[in-house]
């Protein structure tokens, strides 16, 4: 890459923090909070739910909870999200997630909290982030404008991965200290500000008055999919980091305590190397990143990820370890970056939520990595599952390579 083109892109990133309108940056904080609070209660829960039960699937099938709503619901929520004031869904969502926290805060501290109603409250917060691609991203996308996408895309990301530094350690130590009941409350203050962040936004995305019922529309989204081959391309290479990549995460907390003997503080603090990672490579993507290489790095991102979970897998040591996570926090800055820039890029305009709900119903495919795994390292343990897992993305990949190379 020339010094030109380092120069421009650094400018275009300065251009975009100078000029970015304030209901970008609003939307920017509930995404970051979002997601802070979800790794703070995936590892506090995943800590727990092990200690309780011994068992790495039961670990894997309550983090797969929060991605079960996307596959089940995320295309139909994407044609839904059209009917309605996003600001105001938005806002309304985040509140209910709200309240699920503060139930489990209570219960929590009244000593009755059972594994079951974390599974519960897992699902409906998953439910919630169903919607983060056809709500928040869709406004986010219609705020800062096509030519500026990407950047902004990487600024979101680089907040969701800067959680992913915060959220495990916070949820690790205060599990530790205080309880998972403290989890919880911190939680709650955390959506109640992203609520108020929310309604603070000016800019209005309202009810589309497009024909059709919704399901037709959820249908005509489906359809573009099969029809666009780049869209379909895209969306594959989604559906393999999700099955094969991302479900090794809910095995952090069984080999950060059974192979490297960490405790609570220690298992978040591995958990957020990942995030330091990501978070890193998402301010390298917003500096130097320029279109002719989206396809690249959002392919080449996937493949590396997967190479670092098996790393993970494979480290007899926790800096080791922690160097594995620190790989698959970069390679995973830039699939989360391109992801969803290149299915705004590529689908029409009047038709990104329904788009974006699609995608969120291929990242839904995770339930089948995280009950794949869970099984298999109940069977033949943790570490040994997790590289086979990886091992069999990366073969899924090249095998797929006629399909995705159209991206």
């Amino acid at each position: 890459m020339s010094a030109n083109n380092n120069n421009n892109n650094d400018s275009s990133f300065r251009h975009v923090l100078r000029t970015s309108p304030m209901d970008f940056w609003r939307l920017w904080y509930v995404g970051m909070v979002v997601s802070t609070v979800r790794w703070l209660e995936t590892v506090a829960m995943g800590i727990v739910v092990y200690a309780e039960t011994g068992s790495a699937l039961v670990v894997a099938m309550i983090t797969m909870l929060r991605l079960v709503p996307m596959g089940l619901f995320g295309a139909f929520l994407g044609a839904l999200a059209e009917r309605f004031d996003r600001r105001l869904t938005l806002a309304g969502i985040v509140g209910l997630m709200a309240v699920t926290s503060s139930v489990l805060a209570v219960v929590a501290w009244t000593g009755t909290l059972e594994v079951w109603q974390l599974a519960v409250a897992s699902f409906i917060n998953g439910c919630g982030w169903a919607t983060d691609n056809p709500l928040r991203r869709v406004m986010m996308g219609e705020v800062m404008g096509r030519n500026r996408m990407a950047t902004a895309m990487a600024l979101d990301v680089g907040a969701g991965n800067a959680s992913r530094m915060v959220g495990p350690a916070v949820g690790g130590l205060l599990l530790a200290s205080v309880g998972i009941e403290g989890a919880f409350v911190l939680s709650v203050a955390m959506y109640a500000s992203a609520v108020a962040a929310t309604l603070l936004v000016k800019s209005r995305m309202p009810a589309s008055p497009g024909s059709g019922a919704v399901l037709a529309r959820t249908w005509e989204g489906v359809a573009l999919i099969f029809a666009d081959r780049r869209l379909g391309a895209i969306m594959a290479v989604t559906v393999i980091y999700n099955v094969f990549a991302w479900p090794f995460t809910s095995m952090i907390p069984v080999i950060g305590r059974d192979r490297l003997l960490l405790g609570p503080e220690g298992v978040g603090l591995l958990t957020s190397v990942d995030g330091l990672g990501a978070f890193a490579g998402a301010l390298v993507l917003a500096l130097w990143l320029v279109p002719g290489w989206h396809a690249r790095a959002y392919v080449g991102g996937t493949a590396a990820y997967l190479v670092g979970v098996i790393g993970f897998a494979a480290a007899p040591t926790p800096l080791l370890a922690g160097a594995a996570l620190l790989l698959t926090g970069l390679a995973g800055a830039t699939f989360a970056t391109l992801q969803a820039t290149l299915v705004y890029l590529a689908a029409p305009v009047e038709m990104r939520s329904r788009i974006l709900g699609v995608l969120s119903v291929c990242i839904g495919t995770g339930p089948i990595g995280f009950v794949w795994l869970g099984w298999l390292a109940d069977a033949i343990g943790a570490p040994e599952a997790t590289a086979i897992t990886g091992g069999m993305g990366l073969l899924a990949l090249a095998a797929t390579w006629p399909l995705w190379r159209r991206i």
